[in-house]
């Protein structure tokens, strides 16, 4: 597909509103991941995807929320944990020193290439990890990452994505750690 084509795949209607994507990254062949201008804020940004099936057609339109990608780090972490305990890290590292929140202008202008652009290096350390749960490395970098933005640009102050990353790296029970990932409770 082309990429007027993956945005056309990645259009959808919402209470009568068409909602077309800034940006679409085919992130393999199994993943398209898409972005569009959100409601919380001038500079909100809405993540969305859509996954290869089973039976090899296209999902829904999927909303990725914080559970999903926690349980796939837990999967991982389960099978690899040490070379898992890196990639919290590194994603720590992303949250402290990279991610700022975006003003309108650079939301209306994020192409997803570029945000992955750069992160060779860091996919391919990670690779091992992808024959784990149902995220590739290359999909959880991205969804992360726009995830930070999201909160940082709209909760400056927000402290959930590095909560989880803490918890999961502590290896907390499974209970608190899924309770803020659902809940985004943080005591």
């Amino acid at each position: 597909m082309s990429g007027d084509d993956l945005k056309e795949f990645m259009t959808f209607r919402r209470e009568g509103e068409t909602r077309r994507p800034i940006s679409v990254i085919k992130v393999n062949d199994n993943f398209i991941l898409a972005i569009y201008k959100g409601r919380k804020g001038p500079a909100d940004i809405l993540i969305r995807y859509r996954q290869k099936l089973r039976n090899g057609k296209w999902s829904n339109i999927r909303t990725p929320k914080h559970i999903h990608w926690t349980v796939d780090i837990l999967i991982k972490m389960f099978q690899e944990e040490i070379l898992t305990k890196q990639f919290i890290d590194e994603l720590m590292k992303i949250w402290e020193k990279e991610i700022q929140p975006m003003t309108q202008n650079e939301r209306d202008r994020l192409e997803l290439d570029e945000l992955l652009n750069y992160d060779k290096v860091t996919l391919e350390r990670f690779r091992e990890l992808s024959k784990y749960g149902e995220y590739n490395v290359k999909f959880l970098l991205l969804l992360a990452k726009l995830l930070m933005l999201q909160e940082k640009t709209n909760y400056p102050k927000g402290q959930l994505f590095q909560t989880l990353l803490k918890r999961l790296k502590k290896g907390e029970d499974i209970f608190s750690i899924l309770q803020t990932a659902t809940l985004g409770r943080l005591g």
